[in-house]
């Protein structure tokens, strides 16, 4: 069934809307894959905050032509489906993990801003620690030079507690 004009233009004007909040979009082949596999990896995209959408080539050309991730049109054959996202690693994880255990389904390629990546690329992305994970990282990183200061600080009422213990029990031996 095709599109009428009125519908391929909103379909244009909400990617952009997508394509002018993300931070990475991947590009992945899934011809021969089952309706399930589909509704599983766009139910998990979801959850993920990922956009996860089929589309015709031709509207997302025309949707990537004035962004950042226009170098992505060249890779735009075939039939595609597209993973946009804020998150670059959050994206590229959903698609990486779900190819991993479906060989019919291939990331083709991928962009960050003003950088198209190989399929090697977005897998590499995939590795790398979420956002979430960083902050956390880096918040242990901060914290953990305090909380030795904290603990080297509680030495000192901690040591003249523990000495005046030992004398009490000096004392009360000497007593008995």
């Amino acid at each position: 069934m095709a599109l009428k004009l009125e519908q391929k233009q909103a379909v244009v004007a909400e990617l952009g809307e997508r394509l002018a909040n993300a931070q990475a979009v991947v590009l992945a082949e899934y011809s021969g894959l089952s309706v399930a596999d589909m509704t599983s990896l766009r139910a998990t995209a979801r959850k993920s905050g990922v956009y996860l959408k089929v589309l015709k080539n031709t509207l997302v050309r025309r949707a990537v032509a004035d962004t950042p991730f226009a170098g992505l049109a060249e890779y735009m054959s075939g039939p595609l489906a597209y993973g946009i996202s804020p998150d670059p690693v959050a994206v590229a994880k959903v698609l990486h993990e779900f190819a991993k255990t479906n060989e019919k389904f291939v990331i083709k390629a991928g962009a960050m801003r003003n950088q198209v990546m190989s399929a090697k690329d977005v897998s590499s992305l995939a590795q790398l620690p979420s956002r979430e994970e960083l902050l956390g990282k880096l918040l242990g990183t901060m914290q953990a030079p305090v909380a030795q200061f904290v603990r080297t600080l509680n030495e000192v009422p901690a040591r003249f507690v523990r000495t005046l213990a030992a004398v009490r029990d000096q004392k009360q031996k000497q007593a008995a």
